[in-house]
């Protein structure tokens, strides 16, 4: 069963280029070499070239978790489209906990039609639809009068705020049902999961530009609907507005919580609901981040992009290796904990026969009992918790000894933050490299996120145009900024970063990095902000020569080595860079 959705994700030399977007953008399109794969701004019709690296599609996990019980299959869809479908149904119901109910019941329905679904089936779609309709009935089933006012008031609250979205939503789920299905499903994938022009139109079956028309002509009729309703709002910024709010973050632990229900649902085996938070937790930590940007180097792209492909293969087949001790203790945890269920079982039954006998000693004996065998089911949950604040102190305890390694920017870095990092391997100086890497990239880019919106406060009032001196920007934060962070960064020209792509004549970006291997480079435009590898902006262009003479060497063929790439490097400079390049693989293999 295959899937019309998006088989790509945006990658450039390192791997790891990501785009943020600012609202109403006028910026004129751009062009890129025809072989080069464009995306657009959220938002923007400016296209952006970005080069290709394939992944499992919806249809396809979903079928790997139908032929085969892959819970790993399952959990992915989850992590993918678990904030849409909790968003749809928090819209409905106006409660976190039913909304959670309504979300898990809908990935349940998942499950249980895993092998039932079309093969043209948009999975993004059916979920939405699935979410919206149970939603529904939850909220026409709900009698209870405490909790129709609670609902009343909350949403009363949130009608009170004077702001463009909080008019929009209640009224967003409603105008969604009345396009048609295909209109639903590009909007669906455009601004609630912020897919490219270009990613809408394979999902859908048709070219980029009657992509975007059909966008356009669902985005006014929503417009439209919502004019008929009194709120008024331009095509534009209605588009901006449900791509900035449309979907939110899930409570942590949901996706944990649906994915072992889910499971045990569609399937006779018997889960481990521990082991899929663990493996949840080690994807997300992977793929969490902003959404992807690319470095325009000409010719070489294919060559290079089959060299990062195969080195993510390595790392993922390393990750799995890693997983598999830890996948066999919890299986073992969960043992004990059934056999431990089976001792509590036996026990309630005889505190039962006990109550009825009156034999007060022995009752109370059998309390104990049960307490002790409670805590031993809880026992193997509370061990990979343990476990992993283990490892997010040995990483604070790294931190404090390498000083070098610190930023001013740290301060904005939340406990999920210092979680994330530490998810993963911390056995060896490369992985700790990775691992304070991740932190620096956190805490950089929420400052990045407060620099667009002074940025955009300073263009409003002042006809357009860029600062010149970081210092103006000041009046435009909500607190302000200690000197030590602005010092980190600078106002430069736009083509220092030039792949970003953010317009204009300057950009806002940091002045070094603290580890040029790992660390991300950010850039703040008129467009918006994104960001690349300090890396992947460094060898860029100094490296696309010896791509393409790699690839009129072998008659096209892709796929090589940075070791194979150093006999085509004819400059000082590209020798340097190509070893540079062979360092970083060694250190990601490493890391990872």
């Amino acid at each position: 069963m295959r899937d019309k959705t998006t088989k790509v994700k945006q990658r450039a030399i390192c791997g790891r280029d990501e785009l943020l977007l600012v609202p109403n953008s006028k910026a004129a399109p751009q062009r890129g070499p025809t072989n080069i794969s464009k995306t657009n701004f959220v938002g923007f019709p400016t296209p952006v070239p970005i080069y290709l690296e394939t992944m499992t599609s919806d249809l396809e996990l979903l079928q790997n978790y139908a032929d085969r019980n892959s819970e790993e299959a399952f959990a992915e869809l989850i992590r993918r489209h678990l904030d849409l479908v909790y968003s749809a149904a928090l819209r409905q119901v106006r409660s976190p906990q039913l909304a959670e109910e309504v979300a898990q019941s809908a990935f349940t329905d998942l499950a249980r039609n895993a092998g039932k679904l079309k093969p043209d089936t948009i999975l993004t779609a059916w979920l939405y639809q699935v979410a919206r309709r149970t939603a529904i009935d939850v909220v026409r089933h709900e009698s209870r009068r405490q909790l129709r006012e609670q609902i009343a008031t909350e949403i009363n609250a949130m009608n009170a705020t004077a702001s463009d979205w909080t008019h929009v939503e209640p009224f967003l789920d409603e105008a969604m049902h009345t396009l048609d299905e295909t209109d639903r499903a590009a909007v669906l994938l455009r601004y609630f999961e912020n897919k490219s022009l270009r990613e809408v139109g394979q999902t859908l079956g048709t070219s980029e530009d009657t992509a975007q028309k059909r966008v356009s002509r669902a985005v006014e009729r929503l417009r439209e609907f919502f004019a008929k309703r009194g709120v008024t709002v331009g095509t534009s910024g209605l588009a901006v507005l449900i791509s900035a709010n449309a979907v939110q973050a899930a409570p942590v632990g949901l996706a944990a919580t649906i994915s072992t229900a889910a499971v045990l649902a569609g399937t006779t085996f018997a889960t481990t609901t521990t082991a899929t938070a663990i493996k949840i937790i080690a994807m997300t930590t992977i793929q969490k981040s902003l959404i992807a940007t690319t470095l325009a180097v000409v010719a070489g792209t294919g060559i290079y992009e089959a060299h990062q492909a195969s080195t993510l293969r390595n790392q993922v087949q390393s990750l799995q290796q890693q997983q598999a001790p830890l996948a066999e203790q919890i299986r073992q945890l969960q043992r004990e904990r059934d056999d431990a269920t089976k001792r509590l079982t036996a026990l309630q039954a005889e505190n039962e026969q006990l109550k009825s006998n009156q034999n007060t000693a022995e009752l109370l004996k059998l309390r104990g009992d049960v307490a002790q065998l409670q805590n031993e089911a809880n026992d193997a949950t509370e061990k990979a918790a343990r476990a992993l604040m283990a490892k997010v102190n040995n990483l604070k305890q790294r931190l404090e000894e390498t000083p070098n390694a610190k930023i001013p920017e740290l301060q904005f870095l939340t406990d999920q933050d210092w979680i994330n990092a530490a998810n993963g391997r911390l056995d060896n100086d490369s992985a700790y490299r990775r691992a304070l890497s991740t932190l620096r990239k956190a805490g950089e880019g929420k400052f990045a996120t407060m620099l667009n919106r002074a940025v955009i406060g300073y263009m409003k009032n002042n006809g357009g145009q860029m600062p010149t001196d970081l210092a103006q920007l000041q009046l435009y934060f909500d607190s302000p900024v200690d000197d030590a962070i602005l010092q980190r960064w600078e106002i430069a020209p736009a083509n220092t970063v030039p792949s970003l792509g953010m317009g204009g004549n300057s950009i806002i970006t940091q002045k070094a990095p603290v580890d040029d291997i790992f660390d991300t480079r950010y850039g703040i435009g008129p467009n918006g902000f994104g960001s690349t590898d300090f890396l992947n902006s460094e060898l860029g262009d100094t490296l696309a020569p010896v791509y393409e003479a790699y690839s009129a060497a072998h008659n096209g063929q892709a796929g090589a080595t940075s070791v194979q790439l150093l006999p085509y490097a004819t400059t000082p400079e590209q020798q340097a860079a190509i070893q540079k390049l062979i360092l970083y693989d060694s250190l990601v293999k490493q890391a990872f």
